[in-house]
């Protein structure tokens, strides 16, 4: 069977750790906990581990570039010809500014809003076409620039929903692997989401 990879974007370092940008490596990090692995280091800028999901045992590789947000198309390329994985096979887990807080959507393919972690990844694979796991942080308030905004810690009130929805999109990383894109849609699109 064919393997999964599962990448969880943000930037590198403890000064970018709590930061809104830094949700989807705080996803596949809570993906490594959840089956008891650790990431290492794998060939080139990516932190990486395997693990099987699912019944089926599907293979996942879990990882995360140690690049910066806006270079991280070279370590999923680098993956993806590595572990010889299409696009479609990929799962791109990010923050999404136009998804309200907290929820958790999933599609394959379409833009990259400009999010310039998807747009390296996507001009790197060569297509659009890839899964995507968004983990909703909201708009910035009033005239705040939303590059800004992303890297600017979660504050104290929102901390415990954001928790949540890190542990409601592995759940959901797990549903589109294991179930594929349309069962996991209509779990985590319904009215209350996967929760």
């Amino acid at each position: 069977m064919d393997p999964w990879i599962v990448v969880g974007l943000g930037n590198p370092g403890s000064r970018y750790a709590a930061n809104r940008h830094n949700v989807g490596a705080h996803v596949v990090d809570a993906l490594a906990a959840r089956h008891k692995v650790a990431l290492s280091r794998h060939k080139g800028s990516v932190t990486a581990a395997r693990i099987a999901v699912g019944a089926e045992r599907v293979p996942v590789v879990l990882a995360v570039p140690t690049t910066f947000m806006n270079v991280s198309g070279e370590p999923v390329r680098d993956l993806a010809r590595f572990y010889k994985v299409a696009p479609e096979r990929i799962c791109v887990v990010h923050d999404e500014l136009d998804i309200d807080f907290g929820l958790v959507r999933l599609k394959l393919g379409g833009g990259e809003g400009g999010h310039n972690g998807l747009r390296s990844i996507s001009g790197l694979l060569g297509t659009r076409d890839y899964h995507r796991v968004r983990v909703g942080i909201g708009r910035p308030p009033g005239r705040m620039d939303p590059a800004d905004f992303v890297l600017r810690d979660f504050s104290a009130a929102e901390r415990p929903e954001i928790a949540v929805s890190v542990v409601e999109a592995a759940d959901a990383v797990e549903d589109l692997v294991g179930h594929g894109l349309l069962a996991a849609q209509q779990r985590f699109h319904a009215p209350g989401g996967g929760r």
